[in-house]
């Protein structure tokens, strides 16, 4: 089975736990058997494997996510990277070529796309299994998936199909409506169009030659920004007359709001949270360090992070992004193919970072024009790179690097340390990539 996993957005309906580089499928909000928290990405991923462990699973994703998924999936999970946003028809196409021209997936081969980011059951995956045998099977260009709707939403299109069997034709797509108008689809058979849906590799290279003049994977590429931007929805399946659409009738839940996702926890509070007697449908996410005590509330979100601090009735939840789009700060948290940071304080001409490398990982062999860095080891054991010069180092041990010093960090155990950047003029962008060092 061939799959490709879409990953993106910036989850802002999720503040403070998303932001631009943590997406909501990188937050670690559900308990494994062993008692440690997974993430959306990786509960799915774990879920295709059980299911297909022979499954071919390629990520979908721009490049501030690449760190993230490294992270979380490996260093060998196979990744897909968009040069820029130009919507989900350029994406699925840039995909699909990369399994032909990079994975040597043959034309003739099914491949299943998926959104990254819905909670589900095992039989989901079973079904996407299906789906793709069907694909394969070549009596229809497409085969959706269509959720059986236990409600009339407004937040999903809708599938129409000809009959109310398990597999049917489709007869029309209709765009999100109000409540009024959903229930009347429903009373027509209609589904929730879930973003799933299956091909033959060949069909969707044929379609994209037919609206991009490209020859393979790597001119796709890197002409990428050249490409109009336009959903796959638009320029394939509202205009493919072979078409049918899978009944679904399983667990699904799209986790797109604080309202949505407490659901889908499994306990009422995850980090530091007390709750008396007197609250009532209240949960609490807290990554801070800090307790978080909660009295009498009732049907609330209370979220604390790096990012800022949330407190919500869990109906109103769902209006946070318009003002969320009015924060404007810097990335406060986020994991890196190699670990993590979270900023601790910003002044004027300094910044205060702890850092987490993993066992074995390190960091960019860099330097910096316009900052000093100071490194204080507070756990761990590894090894610095200074200008050439190889050192061990241990807690409590401080380096100190000018700028224009060239430095790197391999963590031998995990390694974590107190970064304080020096300087009038800090960015992400003052950074200056070196090769490795062969001796290291």
């Amino acid at each position: 089975m061939n799959i490709i996993l879409l990953s993106g957005g910036s989850g802002k309906r999720l503040w403070p736990l998303s932001n631009d580089i943590r997406s909501k499928q990188f937050i670690k909000i559900f308990r494994t058997g062993c008692g440690e928290y997974e993430s959306m990405v990786q509960r799915i991923y774990g879920q295709i494997r059980r299911v297909d462990p022979k499954a071919t699973v390629t990520v979908a994703t721009s490049k501030s996510q690449v760190s993230s998924l490294h992270n979380q999936l490996g260093e060998e999970v196979s990744i897909c990277v968009e040069p820029c946003r130009r919507d989900t028809f350029p994406a699925i196409v840039l995909a699909t070529a990369y399994l032909q021209d990079v994975l040597g997936v043959s034309e003739k081969e099914p491949v299943v796309v998926c959104p990254v980011d819905p909670y589900v059951e095992d039989d989901y995956f079973e079904a996407v299994k299906k789906l793709s045998e069907l694909a394969g099977q070549g009596e229809s260009n497409l085969v959706l998936m269509g959720i059986e709707p236990t409600y009339p939403s407004e937040k999903y299109g809708y599938v129409i199909p000809e009959q109310k069997g398990a597999l049917s034709r489709v007869a029309t797509f209709k765009e999100k409506p109000d409540v009024r108008t959903a229930e009347e689809y429903i009373s027509q058979g209609a589904l929730w169009n879930g973003g799933v849906f299956a091909y033959r590799l060949g069909y969707v290279l044929s379609k994209a030659h037919e609206l991009i003049d490209f020859v393979g994977y790597q001119d796709l590429y890197d002409n990428y920004r050249t490409l109009n931007k336009i959903s796959f929805d638009y320029a394939v399946v509202e205009k493919e007359s072979r078409i049918s659409v899978m009944r679904f009738g399983g667990s699904w839940k799209d986790l797109g709001t604080w309202n949505t996702l407490t659901e889908a926890m499994e306990e009422p509070s995850i980090g530091k949270a007390i709750l008396n007697d007197n609250c009532e449908n209240v949960h609490v996410v807290n990554e801070l360090d800090v307790p978080v005590l909660c009295m009498g509330l009732k049907n609330a979100v209370v979220c604390a992070s790096a990012e800022g601090i949330l407190v919500s009735d869990k109906e109103q939840s769902s209006h946070i992004k318009p003002y969320v789009d009015e924060i404007s700060q810097q990335i406060m948290f986020a994991d890196k193919s190699w670990g993590s940071f979270r900023v601790l304080d910003v002044e004027d001409e300094s910044m205060t970072i702890k850092v987490t490398l993993n066992p074995g990982h390190r960091m960019n062999y860099h330097s910096h024009e316009r900052r000093d860095e100071v490194w204080t080891v507070i756990s761990g054991r590894g090894r610095a790179i200074l200008d050439e010069r190889e050192q061990e180092i241990a807690a409590g041990d401080v380096l100190r690097m000018n700028a224009g010093c060239r430095h790197m960090v391999i963590a031998q155990t995990e390694l974590k340390m107190i970064e304080v950047q020096l300087g009038r003029e800090i960015n992400v962008h003052d950074k200056i990539k070196h090769a490795f060092p062969e001796k290291a």
